[in-house]
């Protein structure tokens, strides 16, 4: 009943726009319903755009279709030899979108800005920065740090004369857009930045409407909306007039498995580790046992692919840790030749103790809750006992370092991986909650991140997930058993093509309108 509250609200509040969006009409405008409200804001220094473009702030070098590197505000950029220095010429001709130049002098005032906002901008291994004129900086880094070039793809600059504690709700900027209207909880508006310097967009005005999925769907389905995201359980509908359109994403779910033995880390303050997800042989059967495919089809009905990590097909991703799966005869031999046998209930046990544990996942994610209970029954075939629980992410804060999780990531930067498999990010909230150690695969991460080059960071990552011995992916120690790479749904008005995309990140932001300067809208 709510969704159908929600939907005429909608519906009588786009009336005043119905007649810009009649089918086939060329026009210069679109109504978006593409994903949820930013609760943060547009404030880059404290994470916005980590996800896909900015919309309203340019960044210095930016990641084509391929993950090529290419300019954007930046003209030239170098690395010292060491790594330590990296040096970044900006052009001359940018202004922001209240007509005022941008200089050197904001992208300074944008890292310190993001370096002191102790947020999810990480860049505390930045020691100081060098203006050495008014259009090029040079940034001095405590330790060599390859990953310091997605930072430079992804922190929109922002205006020192125009930066205040409200900045995230009213954003100046030199990206594409600029805002113009933002009505929490139901729309905002956004023009074309008359100043932007880079391909301008045929579309000179958007409107994001914050609305359910299934709001969302309604609202297509009325032909109120140019493009809509929707649910895995509404993307076999039929609209007139539109199409949909399936995009790939390296946006995972998988299993995060407890990897100590159970105890007290009394620098944290909390309970550890996991009695039977400790046993790497729980955890390979697991990953054995588990058809991926089956999930995809029964789960995501079929807009998916299987997972095997969490950085399928990108560059840094070792494509050697494919594993055949959905074999339970493999799996249970894992388990007996590891010493565990079944009861007469067809349990496994090992020295008195059950291989049964709970699993939690967020009690809001219809998609998470199917997919725990796909992943229940699959274990069960195998011998072990999984029970599902819903809960809160509060209270999921509070369990996830002694119990698996479903959870999701999925990032443009494989710094993502040093946070969620490096020894010294255990227990530091989401990152490596599991509490995963391995001084190999340490390692190798440390080189990939102090490396010279991209391609010699990328074949360190590649280590640290399998170097034929040891690695923390299914074929290693196994800390994850990965499931699901979502597909992202849009129905999209037949008229309107969004050309080719990339990989898609993890859900949040609005990572589709990246490429809005090549939409075109065709007769």
């Amino acid at each position: 009943m709510s969704m159908l509250i929600a939907a005429c609200f909608f519906l009588a509040a786009c009336t005043s726009q119905s007649s810009d969006l009649e089918t086939g009409t060329k026009k210069d405008s679109l109504v978006l319903a593409i994903g949820s409200e930013p609760e943060d804001g547009f404030d880059p220094t404290t994470g916005w755009g980590r996800y896909g473009s900015p919309l309203f702030q340019s960044t210095l070098l930016t990641l084509d279709r391929n993950f090529n590197v290419q300019h954007d505000l930046a003209v030239d950029y170098n690395v010292s030899d060491d790594g330590l220095e990296w040096t970044v010429k900006i052009r001359d001709d940018v202004k922001f979108s209240d007509g005022e130049p941008l200089t050197i002098d904001d992208v300074i005032f944008t890292f310190e800005t993001a370096k002191n906002s102790q947020s999810v901008v990480d860049l505390q291994n930045l020691k100081k920065m060098e203006k050495l004129d008014s259009h090029t900086v040079k940034f001095i880094l405590e330790k060599p740090q390859s990953t310091f070039l997605y930072t430079l793809t992804m922190l929109g600059i922002v205006p020192k004369h125009a930066y205040s504690e409200n900045y995230r709700e009213n954003p100046v900027g030199s990206g594409p857009y600029k805002l113009v209207q933002w009505d929490k909880g139901q729309q905002l508006i956004v023009e074309e930045n008359p100043y932007y310097y880079g391909k301008k967009s045929y579309f000179k005005k958007l409107t994001f409407l914050f609305l359910s999925e299934d709001a969302a769907f309604l609202a297509a389905k009325a032909g109120q909306v140019d493009m809509a995201a929707v649910p895995v359980n509404l993307a076999k509908e039929k609209i007139p007039g539109m199409k949909l359109i399936a995009l790939d994403s390296v946006d995972n779910r998988g299993i995060m498995m407890p990897f100590v033995k159970p105890r007290y880390d009394s620098e944290k303050g909390v309970a550890i580790g996991h009695e039977v997800t400790s046993d790497p042989a729980i955890r390979k059967a697991l990953n054995i046992a588990i058809d991926r495919e089956k999930l995809v089809e029964d789960v995501l009905e079929g807009f998916g692919t299987p997972a095997y990590s969490v950085a399928d097909n990108l560059p840094w991703w070792n494509e050697d840790t494919i594993i055949e799966d959905g074999d339970a005869e493999a799996a249970e031999k894992i388990l007996m030749d590891a010493g565990w046998t079944k009861n007469a209930e067809g349990i496994f046990e090992k020295k008195g103790i059950k291989a049964s544990f709970a699993l939690v996942y967020p009690a809001s994610d219809q998609t998470r809750q199917s997919l725990a209970i796909a992943f229940k029954q699959m274990a069960k075939k195998i011998g072990i006992e999984v029970k599902t629980e819903g809960k809160s992410w509060n209270e999921i804060e509070k369990v996830m370092h002694t119990t698996p999780v479903v959870m999701g990531w999925g990032s443009h930067d494989p710094i993502e991986m040093y946070h969620l498999y490096h020894s010294k990010y255990r227990g530091q909230g989401y990152s490596n909650a599991n509490y995963y150690s391995n001084k190999k695969v340490d390692q190798y991460m440390d080189q990939a991140i102090h490396a010279a080059t991209q391609e010699e960071a990328n074949e360190y990552w590649k280590k640290a997930q399998w170097d034929g011995e040891t690695g923390f992916s299914a074929l290693g120690d196994a800390p994850w058993i990965w499931l699901v790479n979502l597909q992202h749904l849009y129905f999209v008005n037949e008229h309107l093509n969004i050309g080719g995309q990339k990989i898609q990140p993890h859900g949040h932001g609005w990572p589709v309108t990246e490429f809005i300067a090549d939409w075109t809208w065709d007769e």
